[in-house]
């Protein structure tokens, strides 16, 4: 699908979320957005992810129609952006390095596939009926995020954990091949009926 609305880029998409106070990090609503483009709940709305983002009664109060419109076009580029890295199996887990901090690599991860795809993915909603297997797919990276969860407790700062840097990248492909498969099994045979409008 030919996006409608440009993406701004992740670096001004970054300072947008700060302007407007949105406590969830960039990487992790790409994957909400993701994940809410696969779900199987077709009652839900680009609107109500991008609400989601805040807690209840905190989202942004947008003073003119200008600055609704705006907004509104800033998050739907990013919508049209994730749509197309869904249809054409592009997702990806952020890079690391042996240099970045692994208790908050790990923290992080668990919110990107937990907070992130997950949630968007039941959009709300656990009570739909898909296949059992798409089922056990999403149960399977709920597992994964625990399991980033869980190396938290093992990082000895006095150490390389030179394991624990492994056992990350290889969850991350755990994660994207489990995505993959369920956007080639239960979403791109229906993509059409996924696309979905602000409204």
């Amino acid at each position: 699908m030919k996006s409608e609305n440009k993406y701004i880029g992740d670096d001004k998409f970054k300072k947008f979320l700060d302007h407007y106070s949105c406590p969830a990090p960039l990487d992790m609503v790409k994957m909400r957005f993701a994940g809410a483009i696969c779900s199987p709940n077709l009652e839900l709305r680009p609107t109500d992810v991008i609400s989601s983002l805040w807690e209840d009664g905190k989202a942004p109060r947008l003073e003119t129609k200008n600055e609704a419109d705006l907004f509104f076009k800033f998050f739907m580029g990013l919508w049209d952006e994730m749509f197309s890295e869904v249809s054409l199996q592009k997702l990806e887990m952020p890079k690391i390095n042996r240099k970045d901090n692994l208790i908050e690599v790990c923290e992080q991860r668990y919110s990107i596939v937990e907070d992130g795809f997950v949630e968007g993915f039941w959009g709300g909603k656990q009570n739909v009926k898909i296949p059992a297997y798409i089922a056990e797919v999403a149960d399977n990276l709920t597992a994964l995020a625990e399991a980033y969860k869980s190396m938290v407790s093992k990082i000895n700062p006095q150490n390389d954990n030179e394991n624990i840097f492994n056992a990350v990248i290889s969850c991350d492909k755990l994660v994207i091949k489990s995505v993959n498969f369920l956007i080639e099994n239960y979403v791109l045979p229906r993509m059409e009926e996924l696309k979905r409008t602000v409204n």
